[in-house]
């Protein structure tokens, strides 16, 4: 009697084939990616929020790793003297009251970081590629567009989002705790969407021709960097399709009709290996 009973059970309670494992599998994952999506959503409705005291908050955790590295020199002044001629051309809808200020890192890395709490990192590699100071000034003006759009809080938001919601669905405690920790790695890896990139650059561009008059250089940095696609450089990992973007601000100088005029020479405290 029992071992008939058995036998009954086992046949209306079969064990799940693949097909229905692989079912349960989907549903699930669409599950934690639409939990992802909705907490993703309302990060981008409470960044917006962010006062910049709250935000420079959050930069004293980050920032003094990076002052650690910084080099203290002429060359840090000297980029800190062009910031701000570009920061007196922003509007002052989007000053928000902050301190912009570069800290100079004297390491190969061809690269820029949008740093929470009004810090822009600008590594020796990527002074040694610039041939003007105008391209420079592309650079760190779309680094300015990062921080008037919050794409540097956005991407560090998302990247810890999706630590943390995996590390919770896999009930790992203590990936919970490294999530926090792997904020710093997020942000020199951090990846903006296109439309990002593309405002920061149209950001960059205006202050370009609002301290110049004119936007020569605004394409000469990026058009370098999509013909050395080849090279180890984290500016082309960080930032996608420079060639595409070349053509974006090609279209919006001819739209613009601004002008293009003779480049500035790159000052001489910033001429590295010179």
């Amino acid at each position: 009697m029992s071992s008939e009973s058995n036998h009954t059970f086992s046949d209306r309670n079969p064990p799940p084939n693949n097909r229905q494992l692989l079912i349960l599998l989907g549903l699930f994952i669409g599950f934690v990616v639409g939990v992802i999506w909705l907490l993703n959503v309302l990060l981008n409705g409470i960044i917006g929020l962010i006062p910049p005291s709250a935000e420079r908050q959050l930069g004293r955790v980050i920032v003094p790793v990076y002052e650690r590295q910084a080099k203290p020199s002429p060359t840090q002044n000297t980029l800190n003297e062009l910031l701000d001629r570009l920061e007196t051309e922003i509007p002052s809808e989007q000053q928000q009251k902050r301190d912009y200020r570069v800290l100079y890192l004297p390491d190969s890395t061809v690269n820029a970081i949008a740093l929470p709490g009004d810090v822009i990192v600008i590594y020796e590699g990527l002074l040694k590629q610039v041939e003007s100071e105008n391209e420079l000034m592309m650079v760190l003006g779309h680094e300015l567009g990062h921080f008037a759009h919050r794409d540097h809080l956005r991407g560090l938001g998302r990247a810890l989002l999706l630590r943390i919601a995996l590390a919770y669905f896999m009930g790992d405690a203590g990936a919970l705790q490294s999530a926090a920790v792997s904020g710093l790695q997020a942000i020199s890896q951090s990846q903006f969407s296109q439309s990002q990139e593309r405002e920061a650059d149209e950001f960059g561009l205006t202050l370009l021709y609002d301290t110049y008059g004119h936007v020569a250089g605004a394409t000469d940095f990026f058009a370098r960097l999509s013909q050395q696609s080849g090279a180890d450089f984290d500016f082309l990992t960080t930032h996608p399709s420079p060639g595409k973007r070349v053509k974006e601000l090609e279209r919006l100088i001819k739209e613009r009709q601004y002008k293009i005029k003779e480049r500035t020479s790159v000052p001489q405290t910033l001429r590295i290996g010179d």
